[in-house]
C-alpha cells in the first residue's frame, strides 16, 4: 500500500505529503488547533468530532500517548493533520506512540505538509470542509477527490451530541464536603470537568443528552451544568427548551463552551458562525467583572451574537444578561453572566487539562453560586415560618 497522501480543501486547494495513522479516507471540516502542547487531550476532545485538526505546532508526537490524559474513552478527531510527527517518543509515561492511537482507532492523518500555510488559508477563507485521501484513496483523480469533499456534510446545521453523548447515566462521587446532586448534561463532556466539578463536592450525575426536564428534576439536583460538545447550537432545540426548563425551575446553572451557546439562545440571543473559530490553549480573554485578563484554553466555531456595551434584557423574559467576558483577539464574546437569576456561562475551558489554568476559578465561582442560593432560600425560608 503506498504511503501518499493529500489534503485537499473546499476551494480545490491541495497539500501533498506522506499518509499518517490510518490509510483510507476521511472528511470534515478543517480547522487548526494553536497549542504547542497538549495533543493528546486535543485528539480525545469530543468538541472535535466531525474536524480535520491542523496542528499549528510543528512538532507533534515527542511524549507518545498514555492512559491518563485522555479526556474521554476514545480519540474523536475525523483527521489529523501535522508537519513533522516525531520519529521516536521520549516520555516515562507513554505507554504508545502517537502513530499507535491513530491507527487504533481509525483516524486517517497527514505529514509532512506545511502546517503553516495551511493555517494561513483558512484564516484567510475561514474554517472549511476538506478530506484527507491517504493509500489508494490518494491515487484517485483530483476532481474525484474534490467532488466527495463538496458533497460532504457542513457544520451550519449539524446536531452532533447524539455522536458523542454518554448512552446511559452514570454517577461520579463527591470528593470531600458533599454539596448536593449535579445535573450535567453530556454533549461531549470531558473527564477532567467532571473531575474538577466532583472535588468541588458535586455528586455529578452524567446525564445523557436526549435527557428531559423530569430527567433532571428526578436527581433532585442542587444544580445543573452543560457541557461542551461538537456541532451548531442552532441545531440544539432540544437542549435549548430543557434548558429553559432549568432556568424556570431556578435551579442554578453553570455552562461551557457549548454550553455557553445553548445559554445564550435559551435567553433569546442569536448565535453565528465565526471565520475559522478559536482553538487552542493560547486564547487572551478579558473578564469583564474582575478586569483581569486569562489566558485559556479553547475550541469552538460557534459564538453568541450579544452586546458588550452594557446590560440588555432578555428576550425571552430570563431578565437582564452582562456580557461577562470578551475575547482579546477578535472582541467576540466568551462568557455570559444572567443578573436576575442564577445562572452564567464562558465559552472556553475552564479545566483545561493541558493548560493553562487561569480559568479553574470558575468552578468556585459556581460551587460559590449554589451555596449562596441555597443560603438564600434557607434564609427565605426560616422568614416565611
Amino acid at each position: 500500500m503506498t504511503d501518499e497522501a493529500v489534503l485537499v480543501l473546499e476551494d480545490g486547494t491541495r497539500y501533498e505529503g506522506r499518509a499518517y495513522g490510518a490509510r483510507g479516507r476521511t472528511l470534515g471540516e478543517a480547522v487548526f488547533a494553536t497549542g504547542m502542547s497538549g495533543y493528546q487531550e486535543t485528539l480525545s476532545d469530543p468538541s472535535y468530532a466531525g474536524q480535520i485538526v491542523v496542528m499549528t505546532a510543528p512538532h507533534i508526537g515527542i511524549t507518545g500517548m498514555n492512559d491518563e490524559d485522555l479526556e474521554s474513552q476514545r480519540l474523536w478527531v475525523a483527521g489529523y493533520v501535522v508537519r513533522d510527527p516525531a520519529r521516536m517518543v521520549s516520555s516515562f509515561r507513554a505507554r504508545r506512540t502517537l502513530d499507535d492511537d491513530l491507527l487504533a482507532y481509525g483516524i486517517v492523518g497527514i505529514s509532512g505538509v506545511d502546517t503553516r500555510a495551511i493555517t494561513r488559508r483558512i484564516r484567510d477563507a475561514g474554517a472549511m470542509r476538506a478530506g484527507i485521501f491517504s493509500g489508494d484513496e490518494a491515487r484517485l483523480p483530483p476532481d474525484e477527490q474534490l467532488a466527495a469533499v463538496r458533497s460532504s456534510a457542513d457544520m451550519r446545521g449539524r446536531n452532533l451530541s447524539a455522536e458523542v453523548s454518554t448512552r446511559e447515566p452514570y454517577v461520579i462521587p463527591a470528593v470531600g464536603e458533599r454539596i448536593g446532586n449535579l445535573a450535567v448534561l453530556d454533549l461531549g463532556v470531558k473527564f477532567s470537568t467532571l473531575h474538577n466539578l466532583a472535588r468541588r463536592g458535586f455528586e455529578v450525575h452524567v446525564l445523557p443528552q436526549d435527557a428531559t426536564l423530569e430527567d433532571v428534576l428526578a436527581i433532585d439536583p442542587v444544580a445543573a451544568f452543560y457541557s461542551n460538545g461538537p456541532g451548531d447550537p442552532a441545531a440544539s432545540d432540544q437542549h435549548i427548551e430543557l434548558l429553559r426548563g432549568i432556568l424556570r425551575a431556578e435551579l442554578p446553572f453553570f455552562g461551557i463552551c457549548f454550553g455557553n451557546q445553548l445559554l445564550g439562545r435559551a435567553l433569546g440571543l442569536e448565535t453565528y458562525k465565526l471565520p475559522f473559530g478559536h482553538r487552542g490553549i493560547n486564547q487572551p480573554v478579558l473578564d469583564r467583572t474582575t478586569g483581569r485578563v486569562e489566558i485559556t484554553s479553547q475550541n469552538h466555531g460557534f459564538a453568541v451574537q450579544a452586546p458588550l456595551d452594557g446590560v440588555l434584557e432578555s428576550p425571552l423574559g430570563f431578565g437582564r444578561v452582562d456580557g461577562s467576558h470578551v475575547s482579546l483577539n477578535d472582541q467576540v464574546v466568551e462568557g455570559l453572566r444572567a443578573l436576575d437569576i442564577p445562572a452564567f456561562s464562558v465559552q472556553y475551558h475552564p479545566e483545561a487539562a493541558a493548560g493553562p489554568n487561569d480559568a479553574n476559578y470558575l468552578f468556585d465561582r459556581f460551587r460559590d453560586l449554589v451555596l449562596e442560593r441555597r443560603a438564600h432560600r434557607s434564609a427565605t425560608t426560616t422568614g416565611e415560618s
